[in-house]
Order: C-alpha cells, then sequence, then structure tokens
C-alpha cells in the first residue's frame, strides 16, 4: 500500500539571496535594479528588483506588475503598499506598519511576512505558493479566487477572513486566530484544529442546510 502523505505540507522557503555589499539608489518605475539598496518611494510600479533591499516611509508605495526576486522589505511604514499583479520570487517583508498590504492577482512563489502590523492584506485571485505569514497582527484577510498552496500562518490573529472562492491545497490555517470566516464553504483543502472547527460549528451547520436550535 502507498505511504500517505502527510497534509498540510509545509510551505518550500529560501530567505532572499542578498550580496553582502548593496549600492544606494534611487528607484523609478520600469526600472531595472540590481543589488540595490532603495528607499521606498510611490512609483516603481512595473519596474524589476533582483537582490535588493527596499525599506523607509512613503505614503503610498505603488510596485503594482513589479518584478522581484530576492528582495526583502524591511519596517516600511505607509498606507498603501500595491503589489497588485506583481511576480515575486523569494520576498521577505519584515516589521512594519502598513494599512494596505495588495498583493491582488499577483503570482507569488516563496514569500516570508513577519512581525508586521497589517490593517487589510488582499489576496483577491492571487496564485500564491510557499508562503509563510508569522507573527503578524491582521484585520482583514481577503482571499476571494485566490489560490493557495503551501501557505502557512504562525502566531497570526485576524478579525475578518474572506475564503470564498478560494483553492486551497496545504493551507496551513492553525496558527492563525480569526474571530470570523466569510465562507467556511471554501475552506477545502485547508488544516484548522479542533478548537477552531468547535468554534465555527454552528456556521458549518448552517453552510450544510442544518437548522440548529436549542
Amino acid at each position: 500500500m502507498a505511504r500517505r502523505t502527510e497534509r498540510p505540507l509545509p510551505p518550500r522557503i529560501s530567505l532572499p539571496d542578498l550580496p553582502d555589499a548593496l549600492e544606494d539608489a534611487v528607484g523609478r518605475r520600469h526600472g531595472d535594479h540590481i543589488a540595490q539598496r532603495i528607499p521606498l518611494a510611490q512609483d516603481l510600479a512595473h519596474a524589476q528588483f533582483e537582490q535588493c533591499s527596499l525599506s523607509g516611509t512613503a505614503e503610498h508605495v505603488d510596485l503594482a506588475g513589479a518584478t522581484l526576486m530576492d528582495v526583502e522589505i524591511v519596517d516600511a511604514r505607509t498606507a498603501v503598499l500595491s503589489l497588485k499583479d506583481a511576480t515575486i520570487r523569494r520576498l521577505r517583508i519584515a516589521g512594519g506598519r502598513i494599512g494596505t498590504l495588495d498583493l491582488s492577482g499577483a503570482h507569488v512563489a516563496e514569500l516570508v511576512v513577519e512581525h508586521a502590523r497589517i490593517d487589510y492584506l488582499s489576496l483577491a485571485a492571487a496564485k500564491i505558493q510557499d508562503t509563510l505569514f508569522t507573527d503578524c497582527t491582521l484585520a482583514t484577510v481577503d482571499l476571494p479566487a485566490a489560490t493557495a498552496t503551501r501557505v502557512c500562518f504562525e502566531r497570526c490573529r485576524a478579525d475578518e477572513v474572506d475564503t470564498r472562492g478560494l483553492r486551497a491545497d496545504s493551507l496551513d490555517l492553525r496558527g492563525l486566530d480569526a474571530q470570523a470566516f466569510l465562507d467556511v464553504s471554501s475552506l477545502s483543502g485547508a488544516t484548522l484544529t479542533t478548537h477552531q472547527v468547535q468554534l465555527l460549528a454552528g456556521v458549518f451547520a448552517r453552510a450544510a442546510g442544518i437548522d440548529v436550535q436549542d
């Protein structure tokens, strides 16, 4: 008999491979940046970043459509950090205070988000794999129509998680202390603790068409 694969599968993650020395530079839209240290700025859309470190404070950071490979974003303080439709391979977001982290429509592989406070995390229609959120405080997590493969939350908190239309495989939610899931019928492929399932029992019953009365 074939051996059963243990689930959920953990993320396959390597941290960004950064050189020992980075050149200070100013980022630009459609720019091509390699081995540079760059302050966050308003318009960095459609730029390419390889082996770069970004940090700082900006009201709005536009990285929409950008390509990031072996990149870290450290202690970002911004109302909006937009990575909409970005292509990401080995990105670490460490610390910081972010109003909206927009990864909607992004193609993500090997992402680590740690020790960050994020009011609104959007992964709508994103394809995200091999991703770890650890020690994060999240107000709202949006996952409608997302595809999540080998994604794990550790020691995270959230008020509300929107899972409508989510497609998941090895989505480990055991480390996400969430107050509410908007669509439990889309949690197929996710892993929860027994305690989490007990808290959601009434919601699961209603989703299955069961009339629950005392």
